[in-house]
């Protein structure tokens, strides 16, 4: 359907007419119908406390059903609202009031109808599922799609428009780290899965206890195999991938080469491989090689013996010889000099540390952890980093991935970073707004996890005890720009922003003893001013052909009025 068509269709739906809201009485009316407006995050913990209560399957069986009933009430809302219309134009109101509810941004991409037959083959991409993000919330990314009630709608809005038990099923999700959630519909028998389609049926618990003692155990154990051992936080498959390159290192002596942006946590990694190696009772020793200058860097790598050069009063142990039998984390080792470089190369080739102005070597038993945010590739190239060198730190890369791939770990990111501050400042805010958490998940993270704990220790301090954390917490600058939605005029009908700035601006008119022609006037002088005098480019601003401007502004000029 054209475009246009579509738009007309919208405009004859007039969905947004139809909301009233009722403060003196507690209702909501979509047309005749009660709604209620929840807390999201409330009907999210009813949705993780099922998943413990029922178990995996119950839980999703039950969301399925409750999402099919609903999208059976919202079909037949639409036929009322549009008519014995086209039943294909009937059809596409589904995704409209999907998203009108708040509940997903729904666009079919592709649909296959014959209605004579009674043939179905449907697919739609969905964008921003709150399911989905309440899953992420409560559980973390996963192998299972988690769109469950959504999925049930999509079902219950065909199968009653369509007269045919119609099944969506998710193939993929936002839960598995996918950027969206895509679904597919056809009828039940075609999909040859008696199992799934099974989930739309109600089930009788009598006697089947134990089953379900075990299957919340099974549920409990996955969960918990999911969690990352240690500091180290985050469920999102790129993360994992990372992890579990790092966890496979742990036990190893291997030298390991952490990649990645600046503030992606390189050194909560580090800490982490040699916390979790057999080297964890002996030292951790860390260096930025970016922030010492290059006249000092081999001194505070290697050490420096007394009178080695005017200044060095005392010797003084280098930081191998401070690591030795543990762990030396070097960051930033793409700015270390040329001459350092070397040095750094034989130290590797023979284990063993001559510090400056000394006369004899010591031998050291290190592992090695280095890490950088720059292309040493490209480096090489350049002539500023040795090729020998790099082959002996990029034994076992490690590329940890920026936080913009990993968003689905934000929410368990945060809440760790709030734990901490609490203790830090003394104080225990509630949590994120659910605002608050929405402009964390647009934002574009250029540093990486380092900023969002800038944010959240922001956050912490200016949130009131007791309260939640707020958008106007966490930036000092404007926040990333959010959908403002709709809002309610003073008539009760839901409207844009602009939609009711418009109309108290009318109703401010009114309310002054309103003198249409004269205003008619002024906004065509207006138009014309700024124009400068240019009545086609006027006009187009009026949304006036020239000829209708032409004749206005004959007889509502300046002149005129």
């Amino acid at each position: 359907m054209a475009d246009t068509s579509r738009q007309k269709l919208i405009e004859q739906f007039h969905l947004r007419s139809r909301l009233r809201f009722s403060v003196d009485t507690g209702h909501i009316w979509l047309d005749e119908n009660r709604m209620l407006l929840m807390h999201a995050k409330a009907f999210g913990a009813l949705r993780h406390e099922l998943f413990d209560t029922l178990g995996a399957r119950r839980a999703q069986g039950l969301l399925l059903r409750m999402g099919f009933v609903s999208g059976q009430h919202d079909a037949d809302l639409a036929r009322k609202l549009l008519g014995e219309g086209d039943n294909y134009d009937v059809f596409r109101i589904g995704p409209e009031l999907h998203a009108f509810e708040g509940l997903v941004k729904a666009t079919i991409t592709d649909v296959q109808i014959d209605w004579e037959q009674g043939s179905f083959l449907g697919a739609v991409d969905w964008h921003n599922s709150w399911e989905a993000e309440s899953h992420i919330q409560h559980f973390g990314q996963g192998d299972m799609p988690a769109c469950w009630s959504l999925v049930g709608y999509a079902s219950g809005y065909v199968t009653r428009f369509f007269q045919r038990f119609i099944v969506f099923r998710e193939t993929q999700c936002v839960c598995q780290g996918h950027d969206k959630c895509v679904i597919v519909g056809k009828p039940a028998e075609a999909w040859g899965d008696a199992t799934y389609v099974d989930y739309f049926r109600a089930e009788n618990l009598d006697g089947q206890l134990r089953e379900l003692e075990a299957e919340l155990a099974q549920l409990r154990d996955k969960l918990s195999e999911r969690r990352v051992p240690g500091r180290l936080i985050g469920n999102a498959p790129a993360f994992r991938a990372a992890f579990g390159l790092l966890s496979q290192a742990a036990n190893s002596p291997i030298s390991v080469l952490l990649l990645g942006e600046t503030g992606v946590g390189k050194e909560m990694f580090a800490r982490w491989l040699h916390e979790n190696s057999p080297r964890a009772q002996q030292p951790f020793v860390a260096i930025n090689c970016g922030a010492i200058p290059h006249d000092l860097i081999e001194a505070e790598l290697f050490g420096v013996r007394k009178g080695a050069y005017t200044g060095a009063h005392e010797s003084r142990p280098g930081r191998f010889e401070r690591a030795d039998g543990g762990t030396l984390f070097l960051d930033e080792v793409g700015d270390l000099s040329p001459a350092a470089q070397v040095k750094l190369l034989r130290v590797l080739q023979t284990g063993e540390v001559e510090p400056l102005g000394g006369d004899r070597v010591q031998k050291v038993n290190v592992r090695l952890v280095a890490a950088t945010n720059v292309d040493l590739q490209r480096a090489i190239a350049e002539g500023r980093f040795r090729s020998d060198l790099y082959y002996r730190l990029a034994t076992y890369p490690v590329t940890i991935p920026p936080l913009r791939e990993r968003r689905g770990d934000i929410q368990l990111l945060a809440a760790a970073l709030i734990d901490k501050y609490c203790d830090v400042y003394e104080k225990r805010p509630l949590g994120l707004s659910e605002r608050a958490l929405q402009a964390l998940m647009a934002h574009p993270w250029p540093g990486n996890v380092r900023e969002l704990e800038n944010l959240i220790e922001r956050g912490v301090l200016l949130a009131p005890a007791g309260g939640e954390i707020e958008v106007q917490h966490l930036f000092a600058g404007p926040p990333p720009p959010l959908d403002e939605g709709a809002s309610v005029g003073p008539s009760g009908i839901v409207s844009n922003p602009s939609d009711l700035s418009r109309e108290r601006l009318y109703e401010g008119l009114l309310q002054e003893g309103f003198d249409l022609e004269e205003h008619e006037a002024r906004l065509v002088e207006l138009a014309v001013r700024r124009a400068g005098g240019n009545l086609t480019q006027a006009a187009r601003q009026l949304g006036l052909t020239r000829r209708q401007l032409a004749y206005r502004f004959k007889h509502l000029g300046p002149d005129k009025s």
